[in-house]
């Protein structure tokens, strides 16, 4: 019991020691979140481990000025960089420990609000380092659930709850209705006016019940602490279009529908944002007819944002207009005509998918050439009566 509490009581000192604690502390209890978290894109966010993200880096000019300014959301826990943009001084990454995480478990934990700015957003980050905020319907009124332990009418300890480590904040709106998520994904404006990236909802915001949270984080078997069982928890691997496509496809729908010219196709989005968000991505919906023994692939269509200055395509920090945008909006059903005319037996394969980059700019970015790779997102296969 002695050596129990000595490990708790280190434990305890080593997490007030900084503001952004290392994960593998949090994994210690949660060791299901901390793997799932481990091999998503928010641990991957620096240019150590993004290879996108560090291709347009390489090409930024901040990086001549020394000036990395994406670490406010790629490595927010890298404290020393952070300082160093503030003082203004020399401000390029360096591989380390906070690098390595990228957006690392109290990155997130730690968000108390969300300040909005025409530029970007920025979070608000608590000074507490006593407490990380996090969500519970049922206790959604308690401001500092502390740790307690239940023991029954003979004496045994019965159940757990709260944390030995640290205090928990259940009362933060913003990580019920997912708006935690848009300090960092909202939007980035850059010194031309022009959003280069944004989540735009267009009237389809947050909200309790339909969020970011709900769609990129959903309920999963296994508990999320080995202080407190439960039989599920919500997902820290972050489901995209590229990571964990099968969790988000119920969110597109596709139909199929013949008409006296051909036929149509019709890609509903049910989310609350844009199919597609980020700016280096290009979508495609490919049809194969199978025809008796024969298929026949028909024209693709494709859907992107394209940015550029004087009509040509330009990088993000040159950019000054959209050029062009087909992406498939928050809650829009968009049909697809097909002039050929079907047949009684026919097959259709229909396939929505994407390019990670637009294949016209990988070898611009010096990308390896598996990021120009479509990959299918849903497949559907109709057949003509």
């Amino acid at each position: 019991m002695k050596k129990l509490t000595l490990l708790l009581l280190g434990s305890v000192s080593v997490f007030a020691l900084s503001q952004f604690q290392s994960s593998k502390v949090c994994k210690k209890c949660h060791p299901l979140i901390y793997k799932e978290h481990f091999s998503s894109q928010h641990r991957r966010a620096s240019i150590f481990n993004d290879a996108i993200h560090k291709a347009v880096w390489d090409k930024h000019p901040l990086k001549q000025k020394q000036k990395y300014a994406c670490a406010k959301c790629h490595t927010p826990n890298d404290e020393k960089l952070i300082t160093a943009l503030k003082d203004k001084t020399s401000a390029i990454p360096i591989e380390n420990r906070a690098q390595e995480e990228g957006v690392s478990c109290v990155s997130c934990h730690n968000i108390k609000a969300i300040k909005e700015g025409s530029k970007s957003n920025t979070n608000i980050i608590t000074r507490d380092k006593k407490i990380l905020y996090s969500a519970r319907e049922s206790e959604k009124s308690t401001h500092d659930k502390k740790y307690e332990t239940q023991k029954s009418m003979f004496g045994f300890v019965s159940g757990k709850s709260g944390s030995p480590f640290h205090e928990i904040d259940f009362s933060n709106e913003l990580y019920y209705n997912g708006n935690v998520c848009m300090g960092c994904h909202s939007h980035k404006q850059n010194a031309h006016k022009l959003k280069v990236c944004v989540t735009d909802m267009k009237g389809h915001k947050n909200s309790e019940k339909e969020n970011c949270i709900s769609c990129h984080m959903p309920m999963v078997k296994g508990s999320f602490s080995t202080i407190s069982e439960s039989k599920t928890h919500r997902y820290h691997g972050f489901t995209g279009s590229i990571h964990k496509p099968k969790m988000l496809v119920k969110y597109v729908n596709l139909s199929f529908e013949k008409t006296d010219n051909g036929f149509n196709i019709t890609i509903k989005n049910n989310s609350n944002h844009p199919l597609l968000l980020h700016p280096l991505r290009v979508g495609e919906l490919k049809v194969s007819l199978k025809r008796a023994s024969k298929i026949i692939e028909l024209k693709s269509v494709k859907f992107l944002r394209v940015i550029g200055k004087n009509k040509k395509p330009a990088p993000p920090w040159i950019a000054t207009e959209v050029l062009k945008n087909t992406q498939i909006q928050a809650k829009e059903s968009r049909v697809i005509h097909f002039e050929t005319i079907l047949e009684k037996g026919d097959e259709l394969d229909v396939r929505l998918g994407q390019y990670r980059v637009n294949p016209k700019a990988v070898k611009k970015l010096g990308l390896n050439k598996k990021f120009a790779k479509f990959s299918v997102f849903k497949e559907e296969t109709f057949y003509v009566k």
